[in-house]
């Protein structure tokens, strides 16, 4: 397929020469879970791939530069075409792809205020860099609420809207039949979160959402996260454990009216930076996140 999308800047600060030069020696990685469910790994987020008889229903598809390698690990699981992408949540590491999708074919479905988002441009605050719009045909053409359903490959697919998580339009995309959870950005595996405070999300929306899915969990779930290897549900409530730790000790200096130089010097993550600390996101930076989250909440 030709390639329909320019490169998009992803989240990280490189320049284009260097994305591009990132993407040049990018591999997909393919991993079976069920029967009919496969996680691929490349350069952004995760990607769920439900394949059957019905075709493939992926979730995420991350950059557009990266779909030709993506449809060839497809090829290599089956056959069918691409009928449906579940989009997680706006950016673009988990939707620049959909352009490329969608003229091939594929539907586009995504939570109500994730459709908005890529109508405009948006800007990630922490980052301090604008991104977008997508083009028309990166966007989602179906969108729902609170909940969509799918009867797919012979499981009831669905996708759940996790309100002011990491945005304010992240979906949780449940596989009862197969006991699968692709968890989005609500989930970095190993390592410290990033919150889009500025585009809607929030530590106690992160939160309600792991509650959420643990809910949903049980020991032999396999959950895909946005960012990170496989897990289960022992980790999940290992991260979620470590979320509501450190925001709660950070509520108590916020509302100490302590300052933001105040809290990162109080180093309010150091007992979990050996374990947590190691990703894009360093200790100070999530400590700064979760405070603006919680000074911002209303």
């Amino acid at each position: 397929m030709k390639i329909a999308l320019l490169l998009l800047s992803a989240m990280f600060s490189l320049s284009a020469a260097a994305q591009a030069d990132r993407f040049d020696k990018v591999q997909i990685k393919t991993t079976q879970l069920t029967k009919n469910i496969y996680m691929l790994e490349g350069e952004g987020g995760n990607i769920g791939v439900s394949a059957g008889e019905d075709g493939v229903l992926l979730v995420d598809d991350q950059f557009g530069p990266l779909t030709e390698r993506i449809l060839a690990a497809i090829k290599a699981i089956t056959d069918k075409p691409v009928r449906f992408v579940v989009n997680t949540h706006w950016h673009f590491d988990h939707t620049s792809g959909n352009a490329n999708f969608s003229q091939a074919g594929a539907v586009i479905i995504a939570q109500e205020n994730l459709r908005k988002r890529l109508l405009t441009e948006q800007r990630i605050e922490f980052f301090k860099k604008p991104y977008g719009p997508l083009p028309p045909a990166a966007r989602p053409t179906i969108t729902f609420r609170d909940a969509v359903t799918l009867h797919f490959n012979g499981d009831e697919v669905t996708a759940f809207h996790a309100p002011r998580a990491h945005t304010d339009g992240d979906s949780i995309v449940h596989f009862p039949g197969a006991n699968v959870l692709h968890m989005g950005d609500i989930y970095f595996a190993g390592i410290y979160p990033f919150i889009d405070y500025g585009t809607g999300g929030s530590i106690r929306g992160f939160i309600a959402a792991v509650d959420r899915a643990l809910k949903i969990a049980d020991d032999n779930t396999k959950i895909i996260p946005g960012h990170g290897p496989l897990s289960d549900k022992a980790q999940l409530q290992a991260y979620r454990n470590m979320l509501v730790k450190v925001s709660a000790h950070i509520r108590v200096m916020v509302k100490a009216k302590k300052t933001l130089a105040q809290v990162i010097a109080a180093k309010p993550t150091k007992v979990y930076d050996d374990a947590w600390g190691k990703g894009f996101l360093k200790p100070d930076q999530f400590a700064e996140v979760v405070y603006t989250s919680i000074a911002r909440e209303k």
